[in-house]
């Protein structure tokens, strides 16, 4: 990064003592970001288990019907 007379900005950064960077305002909202893209992708792939699930147990009782078992539809 260049100040006004494109002369590089020295930068300080925060550490622990045991000299761990601590992460910049910048580098925590990415992370905040992946974690959130995480939590969706993970939310997708619940929803369509469930689906999936869903249409296992319709079959199921389809074919519990054809066979002449009585199936409560509320249990589905």
């Amino acid at each position: 990064i260049y100040g006004d007379e494109q002369e590089p900005i020295t930068w300080l950064r925060w550490a622990t003592p045991e000299g761990q960077l601590l992460p910049t305002i910048e580098e925590l909202a990415e992370q905040e970001k992946q974690r959130a893209e995480q939590e969706k992708q993970r939310a997708e792939q619940e929803k369509q288990r469930a689906e999936q699930e869903k249409l296992r147990a319709e079959r199921l009782a389809a074919k519990l019907r054809s066979l002449g078992v009585d199936i409560d539809d509320s249990l589905l």
